[in-house]
């Protein structure tokens, strides 16, 4: 079973989906965690959309990336571009910045969705890069 773990600054909106999504979606192959630089609090409106798929949101939490060890992981996903910049390097990890968009710039529950189903859509491929 690969590891995966998704990056934000927060660990409030993307990073929280693409972890919920992976593990929901692809739990016979990957077990996913999510993390952030700064975490804060998991966004209402994340859980609402992850809900409308049929995810329950009960055990999501935001953590910090110092409760992980980075080489544990198979593949590191950093979700954001601040994230990708302050990601600490690790030379033997595998690590890819697959950048969304921020839905809590928006406030509105429209780009959540859009942005939820963006991170499903690039699971596959995402799942296909923790394999190699």
């Amino acid at each position: 079973m690969k590891r995966i773990l998704f990056v934000c600054t927060e660990n409030a909106c993307r990073s929280q989906m693409a972890e919920a999504l992976a593990n929901h979606f692809f739990a016979q192959e990957v077990k996913a965690f999510s993390a952030g630089i700064r975490p804060t609090k998991v966004n209402p409106l994340a859980k609402k959309v992850l809900e409308e798929v049929g995810i329950n949101t009960g055990g999501l939490r935001s953590k910090s990336l110092s409760e992980f060890s980075l080489k544990d992981f198979d593949l590191i996903v950093t979700l954001c571009d601040s994230a990708a910049e302050e990601c600490p390097f690790l030379p033997e990890a595998n690590i890819i910045h697959w950048p969304f968009p921020d839905p809590a710039k928006e406030k509105d529950i429209s780009t959540f969705r859009k942005v939820r189903d963006m991170i499903k859509a690039a699971l596959p491929e995402i799942i296909l890069k923790a394999r190699s």
